[in-house]
């Protein structure tokens, strides 16, 4: 019987991809629909229906992601230690639906309530699910980095489907003639919950072709006392919530826990590495250094979610090659596009590569995703010599801004999860993962930081003004993201050394 299949017979697949990673594809697929669909829903929300100003909007926004990216790293530390990455997962998943159909209810006095559930979720199941992805591969396989680069493109696939569906019908350019104003965004809220529904039944109804991948680490002791344990972390995370809310609508506080997390999570590192040899001490040190350039990077990248959705509301035409489309759509949902059109293709080319021993290592690819990086805000600068009277310039160029961007992410994103899997001992491999996401954490506060700096210097300013304030701050991230690219190629060798035999 497939469920009986052992971890070494799993490992052991022939072709490409091994069977069991279309399950967690699919799964992944609709959970990121729900995550990338209330995204791109969020700072239009607070600004138009909340009564948000743009700089408290970015603020906001970067808060809330950040608590999302953040409880990563405790939902990692869970399934390491006490419910395992299945029972984790399926716990975020519940807990996300339930903060989705809070949402859907009521999202205007319900807000916060039904975020806080959201970000709790969230963190028990994002890290999780991509450390099984890890487990389907032997150390050393060098089909891995394909693997997660078909898997990324799973996260991408939901991600342009929900991202831009709801906030196309929560606006009203979809659909208008089958909801009723003023249940938009209730409607669009609502297709979170439905998805995250589909996402928790593919996985709960394909786990058990997965073997023994993701199981309790606590088998080994009596079963009364690991159920007790698993159950105080269940009651644990919901008296956590109503905490969320209160950091997630207080920013300041936020701050605070920023100050705090990042440095508790390297030392809590620390204190682990004392187990370990001196060989795998030197590959966490190297994945240390991935994880901080990480968040430079998703601070620049995350401005889709704060700035640029603000950007694309009042400064983008709706207009690509004759095609009429919602802009902030396109913003939300256009860098998943390039991804499900592209992903499988860079990961053959690796492959491609990998045969012919000419493969670029981990840093090296690094530092051309910041490349890429920058090449795509110069263009979203550039946009500024096409704009119009109104303030408002080509949705075209603006899009192919995001094209170029996203081969920066396809060089960074699935590789660094693959690379933490690879760098990182089993016993800690979810904290790690958990550490890469809480880089993302890092990388979103920022992001609303510098979202919020450019809103800021856009205030009380014309249409024309605002788009030149905002395409000069995006210059000024271009230059940054050039400079950490350089920075990255410059310093492989030593990064090399410290990776030893990882690629």
């Amino acid at each position: 019987m497939e469920q009986n299949l052992s971890l070494e017979q799993i490992q052991n697949f022939k072709g490409k991809y091994p069977k069991q990673l279309w399950y967690l594809f699919f799964s992944e697929m609709w959970e990121r629909f729900c995550f990338y669909g209330m995204r791109g829903m969020l700072v239009v929300f607070m600004v138009g229906q909340l009564g948000m100003n743009d700089r408290i909007a970015n603020l906001q926004y970067g808060a809330t992601q950040a608590w999302v990216y953040a409880f990563t790293f405790i939902g990692g530390l869970f399934a390491d230690k006490i419910l395992g990455l299945r029972k984790s997962l399926f716990w975020g998943g519940i807990l996300m639906i339930i903060g989705s159909v809070i949402l859907s209810i009521d999202p205007k006095n319900f807000f916060f309530i039904g975020i806080g559930f959201t970000i709790v979720g969230t963190g028990f199941f994002k890290p999780n699910i991509s450390s099984m992805v890890g487990q389907l591969y032997q150390d050393g396989d060098p089909r891995r980095d394909a693997g997660f680069s078909f898997f990324y493109m799973g996260v991408n696939l939901g991600a342009l489907i929900g991202g831009y569906i709801c906030i196309a019908v929560a606006e009203g350019s979809m659909w208008q003639s089958m909801v009723p104003e003023h249940l938009r965004w209730n409607v669009g809220f609502g297709f979170a919950a439905i998805v995250m529904i589909i996402s928790l039944l593919t996985f709960t109804q394909t786990q058990k072709k997965l073997g023994n991948i993701g199981i309790s680490p606590l088998l080994e002791i009596e079963s009364s006392k690991r159920k007790k344990m698993e159950t105080l972390t269940y009651v644990g995370s919901l008296l956590i919530i109503p905490v969320i809310i209160i950091m997630v609508a207080n920013t300041v506080y936020t701050d605070y826990f920023m100050m705090i997390i990042g440095p508790a999570s390297i030392l809590y590192l620390l204190y682990e590495m004392k187990n370990f040899s001196a060989a795998e001490n030197k590959k966490l040190f190297a994945a240390l250094i991935f994880i901080i350039f990480s968040i430079f990077f998703w601070a620049f990248f995350e401005q889709s979610g704060g700035s640029l959705s603000l950007f694309a509301v009042n400064n983008l035409n709706n207009d690509i090659l004759g095609v009429q489309l919602s802009p902030n759509g396109v913003n939300n949902s256009a860098n998943s596009f390039f991804v499900i059109g592209f992903a499988a293709l860079v990961g053959l080319v690796w492959l491609w590569m990998a045969k012919r021993k000419i493969e670029p290592n981990t840093v090296i690819k690094f530092g051309l995703a910041f490349l890429f990086l920058a090449g795509g805000f110069w263009i979203f600068y550039y946009t500024k010599f096409f704009a119009g009277a109104d303030g408002r310039t080509s949705l075209g160029l603006f899009t192919f801004g995001w094209f170029i961007i996203t081969f920066g992410e396809l060089c960074l994103s699935p590789i660094g999860m693959s690379a933490m899997t690879k760098l990182s001992p089993l016993k800690t491999q979810a904290v790690i993962m958990g550490m890469w996401f809480l880089a993302s954490a890092y990388g979103q506060y920022f992001a609303g930081l510098l979202g919020a700096n450019i809103a800021e210097a856009s205030e009380h300013a014309t249409n024309l003004e605002k788009l030149n304030v905002y395409a000069d701050g995006y210059k000024q991230l271009a230059i940054y993201a050039l400079i950490a690219g350089i920075v990255l190629i410059v310093i492989s060798p030593l990064v090399k050394k410290l990776m030893q035999e990882v690629k």
